[in-house]
């Protein structure tokens, strides 16, 4: 495919909410070769209000419906819809907390059933594997930060979703990190306990999963907890020795078997959050106590992060601060590193200058010694008779072959002074500093 090809298959939130308002769903979708629950999927996405049902047909009977406007777009929201390739985004700007006038707060109804960012991860997870601690590694990374066992899998992406869902109800987006930003993903230590070393084996996305609220963005992990508790080798799978009946103890009782302390998911989550600016570190965590508490939990961690975004933006200003006097540091370092560099390659030109001289001060001694001999050679050949006198005439041209050209003035032409050695090693400089 063309980039011409790739542009024509793009179309923009304000055109598409133009078409909408002119068309039925149905008709516009015809255009773009989808369905028309497709195409209401993209209006939600990018935030472009629909008519709702029966629109049309009160239209036909004159009776208009109030047209409601095209938001604007917040940083990091999709500006367009692109069948294929990455949707150009709103840049995200510096974070600064929400101003003005506050948004209404959207309904149930007004939102889809499952976010955007979920579409298709349950299915993404399953065609992962199990790593050795219990938890789900799938194959594919640009997916929503959401790590859980097998068992709890289900759970833990309507956990997400109701998260993502409620965030969004609050005007707060929740997308996957812009490509265009340098944000970074916080650890995660699943641990209800944590002691000593760890080395986890959990799967990471490839784009930590943010919510913008304002212009500030907080980075999303949901994870499964683990707990150390006592477990029974079976069959290579571990089973909490709590959970072992006598039935299976009975059975269990003929084949071999272990028992061992180990840490197993716990079917409890913990909510990470974070700040992806590499300037800040600022981490939060909610845990659920018992499996199933979580969603009574958010519209109070949504209102607390809220009240944080003054304090991410004061962290961030100090991060930058800080981050500007090092820059400088650092410029001024390398500028002390530089003026010590340029003596100390002076100094290194005028004796490697003055070491190549000294080798052709003895080289020329060498010249004029090997010149000497084949002129006494010559006079001293003449002075023999022939045939002797041919033949060695023809030895010497043998030995001045093989000696080769011995021009001392060549040398002399080649060496090079100080000044010459600074310039070309500066030229090599700026040539390997330029990525040539």
């Amino acid at each position: 495919m063309t980039s011409a090809d790739n542009e024509r298959t793009r179309v923009s939130r304000e055109e598409l909410y133009k078409q909408v308002w002119a068309e039925p769903m149905t008709t516009v979708a015809l255009r773009y070769n989808v369905s028309s629950s497709f195409l209401a999927r993209i209006c939600t996405q990018l935030k472009v209000p629909r008519p709702q049902r029966g629109y049309w047909a009160k239209l036909a009977a004159g009776k208009k419906s109030k047209q409601p406007a095209l938001p604007e777009a917040s940083p990091g929201d999709e500006i367009e819809w692109a069948r294929y390739g990455e949707a150009r985004r709103v840049p995200p700007l510096s974070p600064k907390p929400p101003e003005g006038k506050k948004r209404r707060h959207l309904t149930r109804l007004e939102l889809p059933e499952h976010h955007p960012l979920l579409e298709g991860v349950r299915e993404k997870m399953n065609e992962g594997r199990e790593t050795y601690s219990g938890y789900l590694r799938p194959q594919k990374r640009l997916i929503a930060d959401i790590i859980a066992s097998k068992d709890s899998a289900d759970r833990a992406i309507e956990v997400a979703n109701q998260l993502y869902l409620l965030c969004e109800a609050h005007n707060h987006r929740v997308i996957f990190s812009p490509n265009d930003q340098r944000y970074y993903r916080c650890s995660v230590d699943e641990r209800e306990k944590p002691s000593g070393n760890h080395y986890p084996d959990l799967w990471s996305p490839s784009r930590p999963t943010v919510v913008f609220i304002g212009t500030v963005a907080f980075g999303l992990t949901i994870f499964e907890t683990s707990e150390n508790v006592e477990v029974m080798h079976v069959n290579d799978k571990y089973i909490r020795v709590a959970d072992i009946t006598p039935e299976m103890r009975k059975k269990f009782s003929r084949i071999h078997t272990w028992t061992t302390t180990k840490e197993i998911p716990s079917g409890r989550f913990c909510l990470q959050v974070y700040s992806p600016y590499p300037l800040v570190q600022w981490v939060r965590q909610w845990r659920e106590k018992i499996p199933g508490e979580f969603p009574s939990k958010f519209k109070r961690i949504i209102k607390e992060l809220e009240d944080e975004t003054a304090t991410i933006v004061k962290l961030y200003e100090e991060g930058k601060r800080k981050d500007e006097i090092e820059r400088k540091r650092q410029e001024e370092q390398y500028r002390e590193w530089q003026a010590q560099e340029a003596v100390r390659q002076q100094i290194k030109a005028k004796e490697d200058s003055r070491e190549e001289l000294f080798k052709v001060i003895e080289s020329w001694a060498e010249v004029k010694r090997i010149e000497e001999f084949f002129k006494e050679a010559e006079c001293r050949i003449a002075d023999v008779a022939e045939p002797e006198n041919g033949i060695l005439m023809k030895r010497l041209e043998l030995a001045r072959q093989l000696i080769g050209s011995m021009d001392a003035l060549q040398q002399l032409a080649t060496w090079k002074t100080p000044e010459e050695r600074l310039i070309r090693r500066a030229g090599l400089f700026n040539v390997f500093n330029s990525g040539s």
